[in-house]
């Protein structure tokens, strides 16, 4: 920074930086407030587009029945035109009717796709853990397995065991199974399924 002797050095100076950039900052405050206003339109629309999806989610997902295939054309419509959270929620709500109807592969698909539209660490965690068990139904324990390394969260943690084990069973590795589980059982988790864990590690005596 240059160091002026004097007040009057520094109001000189100040004259000769508008004088030559006057046109410059006039510009850069116009582009500023016209910025301030594009942003101010973005969020509210924004905010609109969101309100508008959550409202068609629940509807769409609310009417859904696995004996009306058209409701479960217009959410697979849904989710392939909203590449965001309500998307994601939408995909896991019709991979479970898929799941239910046997067709596992549209319902990882589905999963697949849903884990890419929302940046929510939770909700990223939920779709994982349901990837991970439809993957062990197939029969694809280290798919599954391999799934299960992308949850993170200690809040996740006896639920990730309780897969794993069984995904490492299904494998045979009936040590690593019970390792997994005692870890499940000794993380915070609810008493059901502390109790759950531990006799699944019972039952391997």
């Amino acid at each position: 920074m240059e160091v002026y002797s004097n007040e009057n050095e520094q109001v000189d100076a100040l004259r000769s930086f508008f004088a030559n950039n006057g046109k410059a900052l006039a510009v850069g405050v116009i582009a500023g407030i016209v910025a301030l206003g594009g942003w101010r339109f973005w969020s509210s629309h924004q905010e609109s587009t969101d309100k508008a999806a959550s409202a068609q989610y629940q509807q769409l997902t609310s009417a859904m029945q696995a004996d009306k295939p058209q409701t479960l054309e217009a959410v697979a419509n849904f989710v392939s035109e909203n590449s965001n959270t309500y998307g994601a929620l939408a995909s896991l709500d019709l991979a479970k009717q898929y799941v239910a109807a046997n067709q596992l592969d549209k319902a990882i698909t589905l999963l697949q796709n849903g884990l890419k539209d929302t940046k929510d660490a939770n909700l990223q965690a939920v779709i994982n853990l349901r990837l991970a068990r439809i993957q062990l139904q197939q029969n694809q324990a280290d798919a599954a397995l391999t799934t299960l390394n992308s949850v993170k969260g200690e809040g996740w943690t006896a639920i990730v065991a309780d897969i794993r084990g069984e995904a490492l069973l299904s494998k045979g590795d009936k040590q690593g199974a019970r390792d997994a589980w005692s870890k499940g059982a000794e993380s915070q988790a609810s008493p059901a399924l502390k109790q759950m864990l531990q006799m699944k590690m019972n039952n391997l005596s």
